[in-house]
C-alpha cells in the first residue's frame, strides 16, 4: 500500500516538533496526526467540521471507527497536561499501558473503600502494582475506563485514542468496598486528597461514582472544602434519567456533567440528548452545568480478562477473513483489539476533567471559579434540549483552552465569587472576553432598568448597585443585546418561566447563600 506524505505544511510541522527527524526516517502515526490537527485547527472550525471526515486516518484496522476524543472536542493539541497531577475515584482501577508507558504516570494508588486509608506510590520508572491489580474484577473495567479516557495516552494504538490530558500524572483512588460504594467511602476519599493527597499536587477530581440519597450529606461539605483550597471537583449526573441527583453530583461546587450523543459526528446540529439525571439539586444550584459526549468514546480493555481474550481472537478471525464476526464485535462494542466505545455520564466527566487540565497548564493561575466560568462561557448550547438537561450546553474543550490562555485578572476579578453585598451595596463581576455590552436586570424594579456594566480588566465586568433592602431577588444579564445568561459565578438559580433561569440574590447577609 503506498501512502501520499501530507502538505509541505504539515511536514514542517512534523520538523518544528522533531528537530532531527528526516522525512527519509518516516514517521510514527501519532506524530503525523498531531501535525494534521494542528494545521486544521489553524484553518478554524468551518475547516474542521469540512476536512476532517475527509481526511483524518482514523485506525483502516477497525471494526467501529470511533472519532479520536481530541478532535471530537476540538482540542488544542500543544496542551496534554504535562506537568499537571489529576485525581480519578472510582470503583477500582488497572494499570494499563496507557498510564504507565513508556514512563509510568500512575503517581498513587489509594483505598479509601475502608478505614484506614492505605495508600501506595509510584515513581515514573516503576511498574505500578497494587492488591488485587490483576484479578480482573468489573469495577476495575469501570476505572480504567474513566482514567484511561481523561488520561490516557493511547499506547496500544499509536496514540489515536488517547485522552485530552495524555501526559498528566495520576492519583486513582478506589471507593468500592465488599458492599459497594457509600458516601462514607467517598467522604474518606475526599478527605484524603485534601489532606496527605495535597503533597501530590492535585488540580482537579473526577468522580464518576454515587453515594446513597441523603440531604446533608458529608460529600457535599468535603467537595465545597477542596474547591476553597484552588481543586476543581467534576462529578457524573448519573444515568438512570430520574430528576434526582445522588452524591456528589448534589455538591453545589461541583461541576456535574450530564450526558450527549454526538453520533460519532463532527455535525453540531447531529447533537442530541442523554438520558442522563438531571434538574435542580437540594442547594438550588442548576445540574448539570454542561454536557459533554457520553457515548462512542474509545476506552481501553482489561487485559487477560474473558473480553479481551475474545476480542483478540475476534479480530485474529477477522483479518483471516472467517465469516459471521462482524455481528459479535459489533455486539461488544470492540473498536479495536483492545479498545471498545463505552457509554454513560461516567464517560462525559473524565472528559470535562481532562479539559480542565489542559486549561489549567495553559494558565496554571486560574481559580475554580474562573474554570467553571469559563467552560460555561465557551459551552455551545444544544438546540432543542432543555436547559435542566445541557445546562449552559456542550462542552467545547478548544475554546476553553483559548479563553484560559487570555484570562489574565488582577486578584479582584479572579477571585469574585458571585454577588458580593456589603454596606456600600452589592457588587456584581461577569467574567466574558466575547462581550461588548453587559447589562444588568433584575427584580429588584420589576425588571425594568437596566444596570450598565463597566470593563475593569478585559474580559471582565462589574456592576454596583446601591444598598437593596433585605430580602430575596432575582436576576439575569443580558450580553452584547442579545444573549441572555446567568451569572457562572453564583451556585443559586430558578427557573424564569420562559425555559431558561434566573440567578437568585439574599441581600440579608445572615440568609445569604450566594457567596
Amino acid at each position: 500500500m503506498t501512502v501520499a506524505w501530507p502538505s509541505e505544511a504539515v511536514l514542517g510541522r512534523l520538523q518544528r516538533h522533531n528537530p532531527h527527524w528526516r522525512q527519509a526516517d518516516g514517521a510514527c502515526p501519532a506524530c503525523v496526526q498531531q501535525a494534521l490537527l494542528e494545521q486544521l485547527l489553524q484553518q478554524g472550525d468551518a475547516a474542521l467540521h469540512t476536512l476532517l471526515p475527509l481526511v483524518w486516518p482514523v485506525d483502516p484496522q477497525a471494526a467501529f471507527p470511533a472519532i479520536p476524543t481530541p478532535l471530537r472536542l476540538h482540542a488544542d493539541p500543544r496542551f496534554t497536561g504535562a506537568g499537571l497531577t489529576l485525581a480519578m475515584v472510582d470503583g477500582d482501577f488497572y494499570p494499563h499501558l496507557d498510564l504507565t508507558a513508556p514512563v509510568n504516570r500512575i503517581r498513587a494508588w489509594v483505598d479509601a473503600s475502608h478505614e484506614p486509608v492505605q495508600a501506595l506510590f509510584f515513581g515514573p520508572d516503576e511498574q505500578p502494582r497494587w492488591p488485587g491489580w490483576d484479578a480482573g474484577d468489573p469495577a476495575q473495567w469501570h476505572g480504567l475506563m474513566t482514567s484511561a479516557v481523561a488520561a490516557g495516552n493511547g499506547w496500544l494504538s499509536q496514540g489515536l485514542y488517547r485522552g485530552l490530558a495524555s501526559a498528566a500524572d495520576v492519583v486513582l483512588v478506589k471507593v468500592r468496598g465488599e458492599d459497594g460504594i457509600s458516601n462514607a467511602a467517598i467522604a474518606r476519599a475526599l478527605q484524603w486528597l485534601g489532606g496527605p493527597g495535597r503533597a501530590l499536587g492535585v488540580r482537579v477530581v473526577s468522580l464518576s461514582v454515587a453515594g446513597e440519597p441523603a440531604w446533608p450529606n458529608p460529600v457535599d461539605a468535603l467537595v465545597s472544602a477542596l474547591v476553597a483550597e484552588g481543586i476543581s471537583v467534576v462529578a457524573a449526573a448519573g444515568n438512570d434519567g430520574q430528576r434526582r441527583l445522588l452524591p456528589p453530583a448534589t455538591a453545589p461546587e461541583a461541576i456535574t456533567v450530564g450526558g450527549l450523543d454526538d453520533h460519532n459526528t463532527f455535525s453540531h446540529a447531529e447533537l442530541s440528548a442523554w438520558h442522563s439525571s438531571y434538574g435542580a439539586s437540594a442547594a438550588g444550584a442548576l445540574k448539570p452545568e454542561l454536557v459533554a459526549p457520553s457515548l462512542w468514546v474509545a476506552a481501553p480493555l482489561v487485559p487477560g480478562t474473558p473480553l479481551a481474550l475474545e476480542a483478540g481472537a475476534l479480530f485474529a478471525h477477522r483479518a483471516a477473513g472467517t465469516a459471521g464476526v462482524e455481528a459479535r464485535l459489533a455486539e461488544l462494542k470492540l473498536v479495536t483489539a483492545h479498545y471498545q466505545h463505552v457509554d454513560g455520564t461516567s464517560v462525559a466527566a473524565p472528559l470535562v476533567a481532562s479539559a480542565i487540565v489542559c486549561m489549567l497548564q495553559a494558565n496554571p493561575a486560574i481559580t475554580p471559579r474562573l474554570v467553571r466560568a469559563m467552560l460555561l462561557a465557551t459551552a455551545q448550547p444544544v438546540p432543542g434540549i432543555a436547559p435542566e438537561q445541557q445546562g449552559a450546553g456542550a462542552l467545547a474543550a478548544g475554546p476553553a483552552v483559548a479563553l484560559a490562555l487570555r484570562e489574565r485578572h488582577s486578584a479582584l476579578a479572579a477571585t469574585s465569587r458571585g454577588p458580593e453585598v456589603s454596606v456600600a451595596g452589592v457588587t456584581f463581576v461577569l467574567h466574558d472576553h466575547r462581550a461588548r455590552r453587559v447589562a444588568l436586570y433584575g427584580s429588584w424594579d420589576g425588571w425594568r432598568a437596566p444596570s450598565v456594566a463597566t470593563q475593569i480588566e478585559p474580559g471582565a465586568w462589574r456592576t454596583v448597585l446601591p444598598h437593596l433592602p433585605p430580602g430575596h431577588y432575582a436576576y439575569k444579564y443580558l450580553v452584547n443585546d442579545t444573549h441572555w445568561r446567568e451569572d457562572p459565578d453564583n451556585l443559586r438559580t430558578a427557573a424564569d418561566g420562559h425555559g431558561g433561569f434566573n440567578s437568585l440574590l439574599t441581600t440579608d447577609p445572615r440568609k445569604a447563600a450566594s457567596a
